[in-house]
């Protein structure tokens, strides 16, 4: 094969593997990721301690109770006077070991929700149930004897996840996803291989694969702060902001170690690559005849023949 094409065929192989690099970090995450519930439940149980969703876990819950005693009880008069007691059960509430272990139940049967919606055939919203976590609160309310807290009705209470209407589209999607998840990564490694293999230059080839995969890893570094800022920004009114930032934290998380791997691992590469290159010993030079410029080891000096 002539050396022009080869070194073509290389520049296109390693391109196609720099290209695929943050995409195949990004597929293969949300496809091993995301979708392990021990992984997930272990990514997120710390989030229990996090204050700011401990604050929205208290306006959520401590709003939803007292919108049930506005509908099924006539103490709207009192209503200002019993929710900073409300609030302040749950916030108790949130500090407690049963409400670590009520996290780390609820994320875990949200998650397996999920992913049998996604994978199967249903068609029906995905949805929490908040009424374990009222009933608690109902008893923290009554061993503070709250007035009216015996009376607090526990209601089953579904917070949508997944909208029906949605579901079909994020079922094609996550399905791709999976499929893409193995290969993008496994065809990056294959056109770098190819890539490498190809070049005329081969040290030359690894060291523009290495830079590639750097800038890969910056790339999707910076692709995660923009996620996170466009996330926050299209956020419901009445949605936490330092919550959903540490959740959206926590989440990617091992996506943003990958991704600082990737760029110091190309980085070192690279920079070894250089310094054999600037380090390495010069090859012998040759006269013509194929002899050695230098004279043998122990042979006579050479003379200068006397005028």
């Amino acid at each position: 094969m002539p050396s022009r094409l080869r070194s073509a065929l290389s520049a296109a192989l390693i391109a196609l593997s720099c290209l695929l690099v943050p995409f195949g970090a990004l597929a293969a995450w949300a496809a091993y990721g995301l979708t392990d519930t021990g992984r997930y439940v272990t990514t997120m149980a710390p989030l229990a301690a996090d204050p700011a969703v401990r604050e929205a876990v208290v306006d959520t819950v401590g709003d939803g109770i007292l919108r049930a005693v506005d509908q099924h009880l006539d103490v709207r008069p009192v209503r200002g006077s019993v929710r900073p007691f409300v609030h302040d059960a749950v916030r108790s509430f949130t500090h407690t070991r049963a409400f670590r272990l009520a996290w780390d139940t609820g994320n875990r049967v949200t998650h397996d929700a999920v992913l049998r919606a996604l994978r199967a055939g249903d068609t029906r919203a995905v949805t929490v149930d908040l009424a374990p976590v009222t009933a608690q609160v109902k008893r923290q309310l009554a061993r503070d004897h709250v007035p009216l807290a015996a009376r607090i009705p526990v209601e089953h209470t579904a917070v949508a996840v997944l909208p029906a209407d949605r579901l079909t589209t994020l079922r094609k999607g996550f399905h791709v996803l999976e499929v893409a998840g193995f290969w993008l990564p496994v065809a990056a490694v294959a056109f770098a291989v190819g890539g490498i293999a190809l070049a005329v230059r081969r040290r030359r080839a690894v060291a523009a694969t290495a830079l590639g995969t750097a800038l890969g890893g910056a790339l999707l570094i910076l692709a995660l702060a923009v996620g996170r800022s466009l996330t926050l920004s299209d956020l419901p009114g009445g949605v936490s902001h330092p919550a959903a930032g540490a959740v959206y934290d926590a989440l990617t998380g091992t996506l943003r170690t990958a991704a600082w791997l990737l760029l110091g691992l190309g980085a070192v590469v690279a920079l070894a690559v250089w310094l054999t290159r600037r380090l390495g010993l010069p090859r012998p030079t040759r006269r013509r005849g194929g002899c050695s410029a230098a004279a043998p080891a122990g042979g006579p000096a050479p003379t200068r023949a006397r005028a």
